[in-house]
């Protein structure tokens, strides 16, 4: 019997569903099976090797000290070029925070600005981790529905969720689970929208790069200063470099919220790791070299999406849309409910028990009766999972 006293906040609290899929998979794995593994959004590719080479090099400086705790000033200096090169934006170094991967940006924004008495707005289907933050810091999630608008959020869905009691707005583009993608014209009328009723804006961009045309690339911190003000970017290293494992992310945002982070983050983490942060700096000071980089890796997932969505489509039971960006399908099985299957996690245990196929239930992403593939991993693996799912609904 377990008699741990747990805080009541972590007890309300849901363990990751795609963290926990992936365990699965690796479980069933090391008892011998032949899995194929569609749960994580980890790239399959190693990271670039000139990344490597540049930690490397930061080791060798003896880079391997405590930073300042919102970072090492060449990686703040290196984001604020980067973007203001490539999105043509005009933020301050000091605006840009150093942190352990995108998670921890997301907490520290939501952990300096809401309240237990507060709401925050997520739209439905959300990443799993969303509303598990609100939950941490005891305020409100209120969901909005995006089906109507083929899981695309509008302003007017915005405007209308607002309450008197509305803090924050936390926004995925391109989205996890569905792929889908907000147009930067749309989404500069969300933020203005927020704006106009003091309502904040965390945008997580960790798949900023990861857009098929001729959906648009964008970013919130190009937006002009006067709804920047409300708006912190969450980026990650994770996905645009394949470097999940090295635990490195951003925020960018206004002065006084990066200093109210910068204060919470100096009594968690301090920092993240000092040689990957000049890792990540040289890398975006090589920006040619980088963005070579990440359209190589966005070429090999857009071969897998072009195949893999029409294979999908052809599966009994399966609704899926083409995804505009990042590297999931996201499949409506609601025909296949009824005496067989009560839910999406029913279809998606029958996939690993009779096919070793693992994949998340949309439930965690709050939306029962979809099932969230990832195509990150090699056209093989996906072309093998597609052949076992065909034997299984023909």
């Amino acid at each position: 019997m377990n008699n741990f006293p747990v805080s009541k906040t972590v007890a309300k609290m849901e363990i990751s569903s795609t963290l926990k899929a992936g365990q699965i998979a690796a479980n069933l794995r090391d008892q011998g099976f032949d899995v194929i593994d569609l749960t994580l959004g980890e790239p399959d590719f190693q990271t670039p090797e000139f990344i490597k080479e540049y930690a490397w090099e930061g080791l060798q400086k003896g880079l391997t000290k405590y930073t300042p705790t919102a970072g090492l000033k060449t990686f703040q200096e290196s984001i604020a070029e980067f973007y203001a090169q490539q999105f043509n934006t005009s933020f301050l170094p000091t605006e840009v925070i150093a942190t352990d991967g995108g998670k921890q940006a997301l907490f520290n924004a939501v952990c300096t600005l809401i309240n237990p008495s507060d709401e925050v707005l997520i739209p439905k289907p959300y990443w799993v981790t969303f509303p598990e933050i609100v939950k941490f810091v005891g305020a409100k999630s209120v969901f909005i529905e995006t089906e109507k608008t083929d899981f695309v959020l509008t302003a007017q869905q915005v405007k209308e969720a607002i309450t008197p009691k509305t803090k924050l707005l936390m926004v995925n583009s391109p989205n996890n689970p569905t792929g889908r993608v907000i147009s930067p014209l749309e989404m500069r009328k969300i933020v203005e929208v927020c704006a106009e009723n003091d309502v904040y804006v965390l945008t997580d961009e960790c798949y900023l790069f990861f857009v098929y045309s001729p959906a648009k690339v964008f970013t919130s911190a190009s937006l002009p200063d006067e709804l920047r003000k409300y708006v912190c970017v969450a980026g990650s290293f994770s996905k645009t470099y394949a470097m999940t494992g090295w635990r490195i992310g951003y925020t960018i945002a206004g002065e006084e919220w990066s200093k109210q982070m910068t204060k919470l983050q100096s009594h968690s983490t301090s920092h993240p790791t000092s040689f990957v942060q000049y890792a990540c700096a040289r890398a975006m000071e090589n920006r040619e070299k980088s963005i070579e980089t990440v359209s190589s890796m966005l070429g090999q997932y857009k071969k897998r999406r072009d195949w893999l969505i029409p294979a999908l489509q052809k599966i009994n039971g399966f609704k899926c849309e083409m995804p505009e960006g990042a590297f999931y399908a996201f499949v409506d099985v609601r025909e296949m409910l009824g005496d067989k299957f009560k839910t999406s996690a029913d279809v998606s245990d029958y996939l690993l028990r009779e096919a070793h196929v693992v994949v998340t239930d949309g439930a965690g992403f709050g939306a029962d009766g979809f099932l969230r593939f990832s195509y990150a991993t090699s056209l093989e693996n996906l072309k093998n999972a597609v052949e076992k799912m065909k034997c299984l609904f023909t």
